[in-house]
This record gives structure tokens, C-alpha cells and sequence, in this order.
């Protein structure tokens, strides 16, 4: 029987584990009964299993027929605090809590993957680690102390899937160098002096400050970063007021920033700062601020990301391996990359019938489940085109 066969196979046992999944979500650091699920599976596969790992992530080690190299392949596993608006049998079942971005396609296709290989692996030239992560959509999420217990010992490369519902079923894409963008948080209180609406004069109005700094600081990727780098400046949250007669004497912002690179980080970083003192300074408020460096930006090896391109393009035609854009969502999988080689791919998982699918971490969001075998098999093929190259080596 070759994979093919198998994915079959085992592919309507794959959507049950999404679909229990999804019925079943765990926020970011609660992970405890989808890490028990994972775990127990993957030791009915005979695997070397290690539970609690960095929290409530689970690894499991698959061992060749032959001695070689190692490879690892991770999927996250946590949800998100959004309350499940669809009308299906395999909703979930706890209130203000989804899986609004895929993680539970992402393990049940990589349980996939593991009981595929499981199958096969006396003819395996060399190792496989599983990684199922915890924590992913929180910074500073899972990956680090996944790493910092020991994840990545002894592992030659690394390859993750993220499902992406904005691109259609049946395509794949990735890109060498940076791919996503690191994702920092921003936090400004502005202090004024509150009073009476009706006496304006004797305040200093937070609000007023604060929307003056809100349109002041779109002109720094406006106006001063060079307009073909990529780059976001976006205020996401404005609190302040209690009453509709009464000056807010506190204003707070929350934002993000996206960038790709680090000179462009810094840059973005000082003129905020000084936009923020300066409008300030302006209306007589005084102001507390916060930069927060998330997740480093995503950058694929450039040899990795041909093996993506070669494979693919051998397994789905080239017609439907394409190049990926950047994308300014961030991901922790770069930590993965910043210590050993390897690649982060987007595989399409909009249903072909929706002109505009639903967005990721949306009450509605959802995915075209065939996208969970087209990636089980991309990264069977990736496992075993790179063992097989190494041990022609």
C-alpha cells in the first residue's frame, strides 16, 4: 500500500479528530485534555512519547528502519477567546472559546502524518520527532519552552503547515527569507485632567490627546518608512470615558506593529516614541508607554524552500505550488528557524465555492477539510525527500 492508499485511509479518521477538536477547544495554556488526546494516540503508535513538554506540549519519536538524520514536524494545538457562531454539528461546546484559526486541523493532520509514517517506518532512513505545540497564539508563546526543553536536540530540519483559508484547496504556497513578519504589541496611557464637559478650559482632555495621536502615528508608514518596505502601524484598542459629561482625565491605546526586517523595526519603534511625546507635549499631557517585541519574523531556508517548491510541484503539479506574498500575521514557528533549517507553509483550506472566505479568528471561521490530506502529504513527501537525500550523502 503507498501513501496515497494510506492518506485515504486514514483521512475520515482525521476529520473525526478535527471534529472532536473543534468540539473541544482549550485556550492558549490550557491545553491539558487536547495534550492527553494527542498524547495517548501517538503512544498507540508504539512512538517514544514525552508529555508536558514546555507546558502541555506533547513530542513523540519515530525511529527508522536506518540510522540518520532527524527531522521534525510541528503542529500547534490551542484556540481562541471568540465565541463559535456556526451553525454545524461539530460547533464548539464551550462557551467563548474556538478554533478560530485552524490548530486543531493542524494536529489532527499531523496525527495523521504520524500514523502514516508509523506504517512505513522500517523503510525510514533515519528519524522523525513530532511537535505538538501548545501556546501558539499568545506571545511569547510555546515554542521557546518547548525549545528550551530540549525539542530541537539532534534535529537536521523542521517543516510546519499552517492551513490558510484565504487561499483556495489545492494550493500550496511558501517563499525563502522572511515569509511573515515579526509581531510586536504597543500599549500608550495618556494622563490628562479630567473635569466637567461643560468646562472644557480647565481640562486636559485624554481623548482629544489621543485621537490626535492616533492620527498622527499613520504617518509613520506614511511618511517615513520607504514606501516599498512593507510595514503596519494599527491601533486596535481605544479606552477611555465614563460618563457623557464628564472629561476623561486617562486615555489607553493598544497596537501592533509588523515589519520584516530590524532596521525597519527600530525605526518604527523611535518614531512612535517621539510622536507620542510630542503630541503629548502639545495639549499639556503627560504618558506611559510600552513596546513589546513579539514574534520574530518567519525566514525559510533558501534550500528548504526549494525541496518545498521541488516536491510539491512533484506531488500536486506545478500549476498549484506557488510563490508565497509576505504576510503580516506573525507565528512563533520562526523561533523553530532561528536554530535549525527548515520551512513554514501555507497550504490552502478556502472552500472553492466561497468568493470571499471567512477570515482566520473569525466567529465564523471554518476551513475546506480536504486541505488536511493535501498538507499530511505534503510533509510526508518533505520527511522523506530529505531523508533520502541525506542518506545518498
Amino acid at each position: 500500500m503507498d501513501v496515497e492508499q494510506r492518506l485515504e485511509r486514514i483521512y475520515p479518521e482525521m476529520v473525526r479528530w478535527r471534529r472532536h477538536l473543534h468540539r473541544h477547544p482549550e485556550l492558549s495554556y490550557q491545553e491539558k485534555e487536547t495534550s492527553e488526546f494527542v498524547a495517548g494516540r501517538l503512544e498507540g503508535l508504539g512512538l517514544e512519547v514525552r508529555r508536558n513538554v514546555g507546558g502541555y506540549g506533547v513530542t513523540a519519536l519515530l525511529r527508522g528502519g536506518r540510522p540518520g538524520p532527524t527531522v521534525a514536524l510541528r503542529a500547534d494545538m490551542d484556540a481562541l477567546p471568540i465565541q463559535d457562531e456556526k451553525k454545524i454539528d461539530y460547533a464548539s461546546q464551550v462557551p467563548g472559546v474556538m478554533h478560530a484559526c485552524g490548530h486543531d486541523a493542524h494536529t489532527a493532520q499531523l496525527l495523521g502524518v504520524a500514523t502514516i509514517l508509523s506504517e512505513i517506518r522500517d523503510s525510514l532512513k533515519g528519524n522523525i520527532r513530532f511537535i505538538f505545540q501548545p501556546a501558539e497564539e499568545i506571545s511569547p508563546g510555546g515554542a521557546l519552552p518547548m525549545i528550551s526543553d530540549r525539542v530541537l536536540e539532534d534535529v537536521d530540519v523542521i517543516y510546519g503547515v499552517h492551513l490558510w483559508s484565504p487561499f483556495p484547496v489545492g494550493y500550496a504556497y511558501c517563499k525563502a527569507g522572511p515569509m511573515m513578519a515579526n509581531a510586536d504589541e504597543i500599549a500608550i496611557e495618556i494622563s490628562g485632567r479630567g473635569g466637567h464637559g461643560g468646562l472644557p478650559h480647565e481640562t486636559v482632555d485624554s481623548i482629544v490627546v489621543g485621537s490626535h495621536l492616533v492620527v498622527n502615528l499613520q504617518t509613520v508608514v506614511s511618511r517615513n518608512i520607504d514606501p516599498t518596505v512593507p510595514a503596519v502601524v494599527s491601533i486596535g484598542s481605544f479606552q477611555a470615558g465614563s460618563g457623557f459629561n464628564v472629561i476623561a482625565d486617562q486615555c489607553i491605546l493598544h497596537g501592533t506593529v509588523r515589519t520584516f526586517d530590524p532596521a525597519t523595526r527600530e525605526q518604527i519603534r523611535r518614531r512612535i516614541a517621539d510622536i507620542t511625546e510630542q503630541t503629548c507635549a502639545m495639549h499639556g499631557a503627560k504618558f506611559h508607554w510600552e513596546y513589546k517585541e513579539g514574534y520574530p519574523a518567519v525566514v525559510n531556508d533558501a534550500a528548504e524552500t526549494e525541496r518545498f517548491f521541488r516536491v510539491g510541484k512533484e506531488l500536486y503539479g506545478p500549476e498549484r505550488i506557488r510563490t508565497c506574498p509576505q504576510i503580516m500575521a506573525g507565528e512563533d514557528f520562526s523561533y523553530y528557524l532561528e536554530r535549525v533549517p527548515g520551512c513554514f507553509v501555507f497550504v490552502g483550506a478556502g472552500a472553492p465555492e466561497q468568493a470571499a472566505p471567512i477570515p482566520h479568528h473569525h466567529p465564523l471561521f471554518d476551513i475546506e477539510e480536504l486541505s488536511m490530506k493535501q498538507a499530511a502529504r505534503l510533509l510526508i513527501g518533505l520527511s522523506i525527500d530529505f531523508l533520502e537525500e541525506h542518506s545518498r550523502k
